[in-house]
């Protein structure tokens, strides 16, 4: 039983990467709860109003997820992290002022909690991709919800991205750069992604 979990962006191909890495090893996928997730459009409508309940929704949600797959007995792939929601968005968030210091300092005490019952993804893959990849990918996929998202908001996201997988060391971690790689389009691309993979995971089956 392993856990391989995707982080990266909105919009940097999370989901078609879970999929596809699903599909091809077999294992098991978990997908981010976007489409029953109540805050989201309200999220993108007024984000001030919104942003502390949608973030205790997703560190709900990506808790009971962690739980599932520690339980599962099954190696899984998982479609962003619980660590992304702690370490850029709700920061991110604060820091732009659309939450308010007492929402941050409550959310941040429950992730700590949480926190100390958490074990770390075996293997971390980031999606690495500027903001133009992010903005393309993203008018592609249409959701009407994501037609608000701010490109500041998108920019300084990245910029934390940037800064977490810098001191990220609680386990492997293998970078992808969506720029670069179109796994998507590309079966060449993608083959060079599964053949990384393979070459980490040598040493978590090993």
């Amino acid at each position: 039983m392993h856990h391989i979990a995707i982080a990266g962006n909105i919009g940097s191909g999370k989901t078609s990467l879970t999929q596809l890495l699903s599909k091809h090893f077999g294992w098991e996928a978990h997908y981010e709860d976007v489409e029953s997730n109540p805050y989201l459009h309200s999220f993108y409508d007024d984000m001030q109003r919104w942003s502390f309940n949608l973030q205790i929704y997703f560190l709900n949600s990506r808790f009971r997820q962690v739980i599932n797959i520690r339980n599962s007995g099954k190696t899984v792939i998982q479609d962003r992290t619980i660590y992304e929601d702690a370490h850029i968005f709700a920061p991110n968030l604060h820091a732009m002022n659309l939450m308010s210091t007492r929402d941050f300092d409550n959310y941040s005490s429950l992730f700590e909690l949480m926190g100390s019952f958490l074990k770390p993804p075996d293997l971390l893959i980031y999606l690495k991709a500027s903001v133009p990849t992010l903005v393309h990918q993203i008018q592609k996929r249409g959701r009407d919800y994501e037609n608000a998202i701010r490109l500041d908001y998108l920019k300084s996201l990245n910029e934390r991205y940037e800064q977490w997988i810098e001191s990220y060391n609680i386990g492997k971690l293998l970078i992808v750069d969506v720029d670069k790689i179109n796994f998507i389009e590309d079966p060449e691309g993608l083959g060079t992604i599964i053949n990384r993979i393979n070459a980490e995971l040598h040493g978590l089956f090993g």
